[in-house]
């Protein structure tokens, strides 16, 4: 044994290599934590001074191989000025990575599992890289707002070549085991049980002088082999490229290429420093901040998700009531993942509508490559379409998705309740009805819940699991479990009209309403809330959710919340919807809408829409991009405040993770609870009181202005 740590072993072979294991104990998984570091450290400069050693085989006795760097440290570690995190990136790779780099003689990594950030890296500076079939490998730290500091912007593009690895670095790529083998990220791939030996085999072969390994490591030392003009032209267009599908807000991926950029004529020491300055600069911004927590917050989410449904039963067969396309995306999502479900409809039609949905979603996944025709075959056997209940009684837990009526979901869900078994669990994916109002005729208001999806299911991750007056522990932890088999990102609350999202979406729409009433141009608003960081702005919002179902939504909500959320005056929603202006559905809403190239719909202003206002509406007035931010932001946020003080969600974390994945709140802000803590909550509550005078909406409670006076904050 050369070396025996908490991470690492060192063991010499027969033959004179020396084999280095990751293996960190008391975890599932290999990281790059700041004791595996050091221990790192510790290992290369003994294999420097052995003269027994004759090559080296990376290897490691987990599952995966290295998963990356251990993100938990990363906040105090980011908070340290930007010398003295430039100082500790320089000096892990000037004493750790190089030093394994340049080790007297020959070495091969042998990637048996996923090899991501630190890992990869780690891998990139032996001089072989043997992979497993199926593995992943990958250098995804622009998705943390931060660029690879270990070398990786360093040493794979001279692997690999730069147009290669700016499309890997920029874009976060997790790269499959075909397309590391043809790029030349990877010698060999082999299956999982003959990775160790094919990398001992090259390490040996490079040890008789089979292949000129320093030569090899030298081309990583070097500059990029590239001249001046094709310098230019690979990272100038990258550069442009990429901006424009990253935008403003993300500035990692464009920052990473013009680190490499920089480095393309630098020898390898002199390029690490390049890449160090854009890590150090990237580290100590909010995005970074942001994502990071948006991460760590998702690996809390889900721990707590697992926790909950860790007595449950796996659901081993589905039902869904109500098929066209959401109940068709809820079958595919369920089918997908491993679930079979069954798919009911009261007629043909429906139960065509909702196979075509699945059918034209598997087709677009096998035109990829991503599923075998006979993988999307038995996935759709796994659906059984069915106009009657003959096979309900075998059901471990039912979805209605019926239209969003009361009346009719009490008379299916009622329907429904004497078909299945008295363990069945039944759902709702209701987005605003109360649970508990639809539980009233039900026999077991225990078994029964709200499940509530979001459009279109396959993409949504959310899924809102209300729990109901009477809804027991055990009918939560099956639904929270389903949900988990079914890929989805489970966050349990409590019931109230519109629960968790939609309520706080609402006031939000509210906010919009008035603001079109006081003369507000929404292309303008549009462009502006867009511009903020949101997906689409909320004029588009209505168009794409359909307005009759955004009014049917605020009509619940009004009545739910009168005192903020009524109507005292006819909003711009009511007059679209009386002139059938439904939005995409239809073709014209706030826009008007033709199909592209692709058959997808084009939005375009439509000076007819304008005009339709015109009789509820003031004079146009330009409103001021703060103004028009402060009023919608304010109201949504101040709702989010509500629903976190009435215990509708347990904590600022799950408010901000299902607003992020419910809406697509913008990831690089945080949520809506970090970006009160941003703003700091006595600014925030000053904000409000600026609008107070525009109604209930814009009021802030008393817990928040008690918060505001005590300095206090929603995360620590």
């Amino acid at each position: 044994m050369i070396y025996s740590g908490n991470s690492i072993k060192v063991t010499l072979l027969d033959n004179g290599v020396a084999e280095l294991q990751f293996d960190l104990q008391g975890e599932s998984v290999n990281k790059f934590n700041q004791a595996t570091l050091e221990e790192l450290r510790e290992v290369g400069q003994t294999l420097s001074k052995s003269s027994d050693v004759k090559g080296l085989l990376v290897t490691s006795a987990k599952d995966c191989f290295i998963v990356g760097a251990d993100i938990t440290e990363f906040g105090a570690g980011f908070s340290r000025s930007e010398e003295e995190i430039a100082k500790s990136v320089e000096d892990v790779n000037t004493n750790i990575f190089n030093v394994i780099e340049d080790l007297p003689f020959p070495s091969a990594t042998a990637i048996n599992g996923v090899a991501l950030g630190g890992g990869l890296e780690m891998a990139l500076c032996t001089d072989y890289r043997v992979l497993a079939e199926g593995v992943k490998i990958g250098l995804p730290e622009v998705k943390l707002g931060i660029m690879p500091g270990f070398g990786g912007t360093v040493r794979l593009p001279r692997i690999i070549g730069a147009d290669n690895a700016i499309e890997w670095i920029a874009a976060g790529k997790e790269a499959r085991t075909e397309e590391a083998l043809k790029v030349g990220a990877v010698d060999a791939v082999v299956s999982a049980d003959k990775v160790r030996e094919a990398a001992l085999d090259l390490v040996n072969k490079a040890i008789a002088g089979d292949f000129d390994w320093q030569a090899r490591r030298e081309e990583k030392k070097g500059p990029l082999k590239l001249n001046d003009t094709e310098a230019l032209m690979v990272f100038e267009t990258s550069k442009a490229y990429i901006a424009g599908q990253a935008g403003k807000h993300y500035p990692a991926p464009v920052t990473a290429v013009k680190s490499m950029q920089k480095a393309a004529k630098e020898s390898r020491d002199e390029a690490l420093k390049s890449e160090a300055y854009g890590f150090v600069k990237l580290a100590k911004t909010d995005v970074s901040r942001h994502l990071i927590n948006l991460f760590l917050s998702d690996q809390a989410l889900m721990k707590k998700a697992k926790t909950v449904s860790s007595d449950a039963s796996a659901v081993e067969q589905a039902a869904v009531l109500g098929a066209g396309i959401m109940g068709g995306g809820i079958a595919y999502q369920s089918a997908y993942k491993g679930t079979p479900i069954i798919m009911k409809d009261i007629n043909q039609a429906g139960i065509d509508l909702g196979l075509n949905e699945a059918s034209k979603l598997l087709s677009k996944l096998q035109s990829r490559g991503r599923i075998s025709a006979e993988k999307m075959a038995n996935i759709l056997n796994s659906i059984t379409p069915s106009l009657s209940y003959g096979d309900f009684d075998k059901v471990d837990l039912v979805v209605e998705a019926v239209v969003e009526n009361p009346k009719v979901k009490h008379a299916v869900l009622s329907e429904a309740e004497d078909k299945i078994s008295e363990d069945t669990i039944l759902t709702s994916n209701t987005s605003t009805i109360s649970i508990d109002h639809l539980a009233e005729p039900l026999k077991r208001p225990e078994n029964f819940l709200g499940m509530h999806f979001f459009n279109p299911v396959h993409k949504m991750p959310l899924v809102e699991v209300i729990r109901g007056a009477k809804t027991s522990d055990e009918a939560v932890a099956k639904t929270v479990n389903y949900a988990l088999a079914m890929g989805k990102k489970p966050v349990v609350v409590r019931d109230c009209p519109g629960f968790l999202v939609n309520r706080i979406l609402f006031p939000y729409m509210g906010a919009f309403m008035q603001l079109l009433r006081d003369g507000a141009d929404f292309v303008k608003v549009d462009k502006i809330m867009e511009n903020f960081g949101w997906p689409m702005g909320p004029a588009y919002l209505c168009d794409v959710v359909g307005i009759d179902t955004g009014v049917h939504g605020a009509d619940v909500m009004a009545e739910g919340f009168p005192d903020r959320m009524g109507y005292d005056y006819k909003s711009a929603n009511h007059v679209m919807f009386e002139n059938n202006r439904l939005g995409q559905k239809n073709g014209k809403g706030y826009y008007k809408y033709e199909l592209d190239k692709k058959g997808k719909p084009k939005k375009k202003t439509d000076p007819d829409a304008v005009e339709l206002l015109k009789p509820v509406v003031a004079e146009p007035k330009d409103f001021s991009e703060e103004e028009i931010v402060d009023r919608l932001m304010v109201a949504f946020c101040l709702e989010a405040v509500r629903c976190l003080e009435e215990g509708i969600a347990d904590s600022a974390t799950d408010v901000d993770m299902a607003l992020i994945y419910g809406l697509g709140f913008p990831p690089f802000r945080g949520g809506p609870m970090r970006y009160i803590d941003d703003m700091g909550v006595a600014e925030f509550v000053a904000k409000a009181d600026k609008y107070a005078e525009l109604g209930n909406l814009f009021k802030a409670t008393d817990k928040l202005r008690e918060m505001a006076a005590n300095g206090e904050r929603f995360y620590a």
